[in-house]
């Protein structure tokens, strides 16, 4: 069984590393890849920059932060649902954000699923693990390109 990576956009490193620790202990068994601004996460998701010789196999899902230096989450959200062969890609908004406009705008962009995250440890924890096995285990993802 192929399992598909899970793509972390994230530029603060204390959530990188709470979020690897939940998924880890939660046995998320999914390789995550970690990339720290919005230009970076494009470049992952369509193979360019420093991801261009990766295989092109699309992450199980995109867990990507609103606020992002260089490109936003919404932009790399819009762009990436913008596109025939990416637009498929589960993303999930991970975000301090309690913005109505944020919600709206992400739902309207093809976000889907947009998650606060909480700022107590445990329920922040919690929040991950849940995110983790129900879109990296248990969703079926659409599937791959056919080569």
């Amino acid at each position: 069984m192929n399992l598909r990576p899970i793509l972390l956009v994230e530029d603060n490193p204390a959530d990188v590393e709470l979020t690897l620790a939940a998924l880890t202990r939660s046995q998320v068994a999914n390789q995550v890849i970690v990339t720290r601004d919005g230009v970076q996460a494009l470049d992952y998701i369509f193979c360019e920059g420093e991801f261009a010789g990766r295989d092109p196999e699309p992450p199980a899902v995109v867990l990507l932060d609103l606020k992002l230096p260089k490109v936003n989450g919404l932009e790399v959200l819009e762009r990436v649902k913008a596109h025939p062969e990416h637009r498929n890609i589960p993303m999930v908004m991970l975000t301090s954000s309690r913005e109505e406009s944020d919600v709206v705008r992400s739902y309207s962009s093809g976000v889907n699923s947009f998650v606060v995250k909480p700022v107590e440890f445990n329920a922040f924890f919690e929040a991950i693990r849940h995110l983790g096995m129900v879109w990296a285990v248990l969703n079926e993802p659409f599937p791959a390109r056919q080569t």
